[in-house]
């Protein structure tokens, strides 16, 4: 199994995990942020020992569904992924579209 594919393994995995936990949504996104904040630094560890990478589609995707919060943190503390500016665009646009999905929720869910 390929590193990318383990990655999407994990995240399936914290998606069936926090839908069996108290309070789901906010399970989601602690297990979403705490994996994405391990890619970071699991693909900054492959950049510099030169092994194969997460693609930068995965990481995008990762904080395009609640992972953005832990993505800004390993992007600060690995100092990853932090001077390329096409990610770094791709990136803030996924952060908005998953805030503007968070807003629209707590507006029009009944709960």
């Amino acid at each position: 199994m390929n590193l990318n594919r383990f990655c999407y393994f994990l995240l399936g995995l914290s998606a069936l995990g926090s839908a069996f936990l108290p309070h789901p949504l906010v399970m989601w996104f602690l297990l979403t942020n705490a994996l994405t904040l391990a890619v970071y630094g699991a693909d900054k560890l492959a950049a510099r020992k030169t092994w194969r990478r997460v693609p930068e589609s995965t990481l995008l995707i990762f904080g395009l569904v609640g992972g953005w919060p832990g993505a800004i943190l390993g992007q600060q503390l690995f100092r990853h992924k932090t001077q390329k500016q096409p990610f770094r665009t791709y990136f803030f646009i996924s952060v908005m579209m998953n805030v503007v999905v968070l807003v629209g929720l707590y507006r029009f869910l009944p709960y």
